[in-house]
């Protein structure tokens, strides 16, 4: 009989959309198979996974914990890799047909540059792939004719939303944001925000990383460059919009005014279950929405004074080439010494803010200019910072 099932390897397997991923091919077993396991640094977890779900192969990325995995997997006849080079080269297995890319950051643009060109489905986890190079990204994809399916929440809201309108031309998307945990303060409120607080999200359960991004408004910032390449669209064919309740999970406007939307509990598990089955919409036992519950859904503008970094990823956006690239790059190292201590919340936008005055812009980069503007603009990030200090 032959093997029907769709063999998927999740980059950042140990991570919070990585393991969600898993409760959704434990509920589908029948339709899945692990093939590929990858993560970081938390060996002790994906041995626990690699066990359960036995995959071909798994990636360790931080080589010193190479050891550790190689032993525990010895006896499950799992292959075992380390290093980055290996997290390029696996995805390109010929026995793979998805790569759920959920790896954090910048790291996740060559696995899935590797994976693109191996031709292999994408579901897209890691916004940052397309905001630091989503030109070269989306041509990439046509050329080589791969699918790339979004796993953002609000993405794969506007991707459903998009479903059967194909031929339908889009006016504008409206991205919604949940305002983060500090939604209503003024800038003097913020000056002495704790990481703690940052870290205290009202609606969603995230990574640190992706937290912090939230509290800021960056993270809505990098929705929207995602969404400009994702759907083909304009700076100006993408709205912000703050609904506090997180139920409406984006809309999409037509050419003949009429407005659709997504809805439903925040559960990232429906996302990353879409892109894994699409073009089937699967049963689950996800909790369900009830109106009677959220008598009241409401809409506001965002505060882009207040919280600059929505605005300076409009801007960057709006100049293109390698801006994107530079306010990612700024704000992965704005984000980590700020939960280091090492600057403060409003801080971290003044540091994008120069590092995109400051690095020489490139109108149309390839692939070599993504890196040297990466590396360029952390090495100046961090000289800003430690200045400060």
């Amino acid at each position: 009989m032959a093997d029907t099932k769709k063999h998927i390897a999740i980059l950042g397997s140990t991570g919070s959309i990585g393991t969600q991923a898993l409760e959704v091919v434990a509920q589908h077993s029948e339709y899945f198979q692990v093939e590929v396991l990858t993560a970081q640094n938390n060996a002790s977890l994906l041995i626990e996974q690699a066990i359960r779900f036995k995959p071909n192969a798994v990636v360790i990325v931080n080589d010193k914990h190479y050891a550790q995995v190689k032993e525990a997997l010895l006896p499950h006849d799992i292959k075992v890799y380390a290093g980055e080079n290996a997290l390029a080269s696996v995805v390109q297995m010929d026995t793979i047909d998805l790569v759920l890319t959920a790896l954090v950051g910048y790291a996740g643009l060559l696995p899935t540059i590797k994976a693109i060109e191996a031709g292999k489905t994408i579901a897209l986890a890691n916004k940052e792939t397309l905001v630091v190079a989503g030109e070269l990204i989306t041509q990439l994809a046509r050329e080589r004719g791969v699918n790339i399916y979004p796993v953002d929440s609000e993405h794969s809201a506007i991707f459903q939303c998009i479903v059967g309108e194909f031929h339908n031309k889009i006016e504008k998307i409206i991205l919604t944001a949940s305002g983060g945990p500090f939604r209503g303060k003024k800038r003097d409120e913020l000056l002495s925000v704790t990481k703690a607080q940052a870290l205290k999200h009202p609606n969603w359960t995230m990574g640190a990383k992706v937290t912090i991004d939230s509290a800021s408004l960056m993270n809505k910032g990098l929705e929207v460059i995602e969404a400009k390449w994702l759907f083909n669209l304009s700076a100006d064919q993408v709205e912000v919009v703050v609904h506090p309740q997180s139920i409406v999970h984006s809309l999409v406007q037509f050419e003949d005014s009429s407005i659709k939307a997504q809805l439903g509990l925040p559960d990232m598990r429906l996302p990353i279950q879409f892109a894994m089955t699409y073009p089937d919409r699967f049963k689950s036992d996800f909790p369900r929405f009830d109106f009677a519950k959220y008598p009241s859904l409401t809409f506001e503008k965002p505060d882009m004074e207040t919280f600059r970094n929505l605005a300076l990823a409009f801007g960057a956006l709006q100049r293109g080439g390698n801006m994107p690239c530079v306010l990612n790059a700024a704000n992965e190292i704005a984000v980590a010494e700020f939960l280091r201590d090492n600057v403060g919340f409003l801080e971290m936008s003044d540091v994008v803010e120069r590092c995109m005055a400051k690095v020489q812009f490139v109108a149309k980069p390839n692939l070599e200019d993504y890196i040297e503007t990466d590396k360029e603009t952390r090495r100046l990030a961090l000289e800003i910072i430690n200045k400060k200090n």
